[in-house]
């Protein structure tokens, strides 16, 4: 049931009247690093551009601009006409209650991901998607933030997420590239926020698009999903964080890497402490929790989101395959395994019978073969967002180095665990394995 009393809300950057069924936005005459209202003029267009843009996604909510005259008759402001929304749908509200959000997060993923497939890209709008572009929005983000360190910002954690997240891009250019090539990034909604998502009994409304800047919405359409990711992991409602992106994938047919979707959460949480900041420095004593709260979790995302690869060595039968792929399943991360790859080379088939040492399959030129091949499919796969765990002896101190390499020039973490265990149990494992066969 939609409220008539009258009433008035306040954001950053904006005044909103509530009279009877209608809702009027005013904004603010503020001038920041990042908008321009100062002048009548600029706040005029602005309210139009947002009316234009808002109704891609509820058309029947935005109905159009106002003017405010003055003495004279004269307009000397404006505002955004809207239809009022029941504050009691308000998607936050029914989390803060623990009420349930699942359908209405699968409607707005379908409805997000149908937004996207026709929402405009360009040549244009594709270059926002390059590593250096994507760096340089964090750049700014990480600047605008530097004079609230000391006071709202813990300097050391800053500049942890900082490095973290300048890793995760330096290493990604293929993972970039390609989405800029299938088309990826659009222009899209930039601010989605379960303040401003209404579940109504004829689906959901998505509002407050960001309309000030257009290269804010020029985005990834999956950095632009996880700004809803992000603000319901805020709330305290992670799983449904995770049921919305997940939908997301479904009805977009987006195979994204989920180290991809922790480095968006990640930014979008720090875009909000940039928010909170500015917040807590125009009055708002709560907003600096706030602030802190969204820095920890840009910080948790980034380090969930590295990209790592893992070597996993041992002699036969020292247990590296079963450990290699309990970290697969635990990492989400590709298991490659020596075994695998030396057989595929030689044109054997997986289950076929092992050759003496240095002999047959094992000559050293295929060895040789094999861990190169190794080591490039990591790194194709880690400069694509995945993390990569090699099943191998790595007995031979020359493949080591390579290794290495192959992770500094993916910016990615590497870990080395070596397999150990008694010859005795080694010998009864691999006998077990022979017996049963069928592995490679």
């Amino acid at each position: 049931m939609i409220e008539t009393a009258a009433g008035m809300a306040e954001t950053h950057i904006s005044w909103i009247f509530f009279l009877g069924d209608r809702a009027y936005k005013l904004k603010k005459p503020i001038k920041t690093a990042f908008l321009d209202f100062s002048t009548v003029e600029s706040r005029r267009a602005s309210c139009h551009r947002e009316v234009e843009l808002n109704r891609r996604l509820s058309p029947d909510v935005y109905l159009g601009v106002a003017e405010i005259l003055g003495p004279t008759g004269q307009p000397c402001d404006y505002l955004v006409m809207m239809r009022r929304m029941p504050p009691d749908r308000r998607l936050s509200e029914l989390i803060s209650h623990d009420e349930p959000a699942t359908q209405c997060l699968g409607e707005v993923a379908r409805n997000v991901a149908a937004f996207h497939t026709t929402a405009q890209t360009s040549a244009e709008i594709s270059k926002s998607g390059s590593p250096d572009e994507t760096w340089g929005r964090w750049e700014s983000n990480l600047s605008e933030m530097d004079k609230f360190e000391g006071r709202v910002v813990d300097t050391q954690l800053h500049s942890h997420i900082a490095r973290l997240a300048r890793r995760y891009i330096d290493g990604r250019a293929p993972l970039f590239e390609s989405r800029m090539a299938q088309g990826r990034f659009r222009d899209g909604h930039g601010d989605l926020l379960a303040d401003d998502i209404y579940c109504l009994e004829d689906g959901p409304r998505i509002l407050d698009c960001i309309e000030f800047d257009d290269k804010l919405r020029h985005v990834d359409v999956l950095d632009d999903s996880a700004f809803l990711a992000m603000d319901l992991e805020r709330l305290g409602a992670t799983a449904e964080a995770e049921h919305f992106l997940e939908r997301y994938r479904q009805y977009s047919g987006d195979q994204f890497p989920m180290s991809l979707a922790h480095h968006y959460i990640a930014y979008r949480a720090h875009v909000r402490a940039k928010v909170a900041c500015l917040r807590h420095e125009q009055g708002d004593e709560e907003a600096a929790t706030e602030a802190k709260q969204l820095l920890d979790l840009s910080h948790r995302h980034l380090t969930l989101g590295q990209v790592m690869l893992v070597l996993v060595g041992g002699l036969p039968g020292s247990g590296k395959s079963t450990l290699s792929k309990g970290l697969g399943d635990a990492l989400g991360g590709i298991v490659l395994r020596s075994d695998e790859v030396r057989k595929e080379l030689a044109g054997v088939a997986k289950g076929s019978s092992a050759a003496p040492y240095e002999e047959g399959i094992y000559r050293r030129e295929l060895t040789q073969l094999t861990y190169q091949t190794l080591l490039d499919r990591a790194r194709m796969l880690l400069g694509n967002g995945g993390t990569v765990v090699l099943d191998a002896s790595w007995t031979d101190s020359r493949w080591r180095p390579g290794a290495l390499d192959v992770a500094e020039s993916t910016s990615s973490v590497l870990v080395q665990i070596r397999c150990h265990v008694d010859m005795k149990e080694a010998a009864r494992r691999i006998g077990e394995r022979a017996e049963a066969g069928g592995d490679a």
